[in-house]
């Protein structure tokens, strides 16, 4: 693996990431209903450090692999959808727009596991858990989007 390739693309991650910090859930998030299968808010910090590491390794693997092309164009819009969900979810507060952003995230995401794993088996299996990660979040979207449904408007 090119170390110098994972950083710039862990540099990407943190771009999405910095997203996290700008737009905080908050008293807003707190205040809407949400399932009993919600995961706890100290796991959110530990799923994405480790989730971005994992995506940076994996790209940074495949790299180098004639090839690849398709899978870092998809690993490209995967990581722009990362970086707008949050400021849509949690700063405009738009639930539904959210999960318009949120199917366009899983769709990357599927389809550079996809390509990774043709790739890369360990580059493929390094982007499962974030594809299991998408696929909950993506469903807790969706549960907050119905169950909430004037949730832009919460203070």
């Amino acid at each position: 693996m090119d170390y110098y390739l994972f950083g710039v693309y862990l540099l990407a991650c943190g771009a999405a990431a910095t997203t996290g910090a700008m737009f905080s859930p908050g008293a807003w998030y707190e205040s809407l209903k949400k399932p009993s299968w919600t995961p706890p808010n100290w796991l959110f910090p530990v799923a994405w450090t480790t989730l971005y590491l994992l995506m940076a390794a994996s790209a940074a693997r495949v790299s180098g692999i004639e090839g690849a092309a398709y899978g870092l164009a998809f690993w490209s819009v995967q990581i722009a959808f990362n970086t707008l969900w949050t400021p849509i979810f949690f700063g405009l507060r738009r639930l539904r727009a959210a999960m318009v952003v949120m199917v366009g995230l899983w769709l990357s995401v599927a389809a550079t596991t996809w390509a990774f794993f043709a790739l890369d088996v360990w580059a493929g299996l390094m982007f499962l858990p974030y594809l299991v990660w998408v696929s909950v979040a993506g469903a807790l979207n969706f549960w907050v989007m119905r169950n909430n449904p004037d949730g832009v408007l919460a203070a």
